[in-house]
């Protein structure tokens, strides 16, 4: 609850703006993953300084790809979370993200995405170091940050982009074109509901594995 005051009140300041821009990079890399999931392929990935981002594929399943930004964020941010209960766990956690951060390099990344990963990339791996040579625990904040960071961003995210508003381009609108029936706003309220569940089974699961691992 206190990464949610601190990213409540910091959350428009250039501070936050690297967490900002990562939390893209995961919407794009759920795209990207549910793309190599139903056997499309990959051909670029990329991350806007205004906080936008584009992955580029062919093939794939596009009705389970073009979810993947909004709900693969929300999932990624709750996954986080849960295993920021346990040393090793974040530990897991933090090399998964490094492997992804360091896979997506070689997609065809603008300048901005490359700064981007490079930058968290040194930055996790210092709080690998710190836990593990220094003082422990350690790590789990860290990832417990990028959890509550990245699930309150997908959240926010699908609220300002798909209902209060319309954008012509956004995922919504591109499963409202699969399924006419499914206006864009309506697209939006569900992934609402399902960003919320999984924050919710996040906490949920994080405080089991905390308890279990005391």
């Amino acid at each position: 609850f206190g990464y949610l005051v601190l990213i409540y009140f910091l959350w428009d300041t250039m501070l936050l703006k690297p967490m900002r821009l990562i939390a893209v990079f995961v919407h794009e890399m759920g795209h990207a993953t549910a793309c190599w999931m139903t056997c499309g392929s990959v051909k670029g990935i990329e991350v806007y300084g205004n906080e936008g981002g584009v992955t580029k594929y062919v093939g794939g399943w596009r009705w389970f790809i073009i979810p993947a930004g909004y709900v693969g964020g929300s999932f990624w941010g709750a996954f986080f979370v849960v295993l920021s209960g346990d040393r090793w766990a974040s530990l897991a956690a933090s090399i998964l993200f490094l492997i992804g951060m360091a896979v997506s390099l070689f997609y065809s990344p603008n300048r901005t995405m490359v700064l981007l990963n490079l930058g968290f990339i040194a930055l996790t791996i210092t709080f690998i170091l710190i836990d593990f040579l220094v003082i422990t625990p350690f790590l789990q904040f860290l990832t417990l940050f990028y959890g509550v960071f990245i699930g309150s961003f997908s959240i926010y995210d699908i609220y300002d982009d798909l209902i209060t508003r319309t954008v012509e381009g956004s995922d919504a609108h591109a499963c409202h074109k699969l399924i006419p029936c499914c206006l864009p706003r309506c697209v939006g309220v569900q992934f609402a509901v399902v960003a919320l569940a999984f924050q919710g089974l996040g906490l949920y699961f994080a405080l089991v594995l905390m308890a279990s691992a005391n």
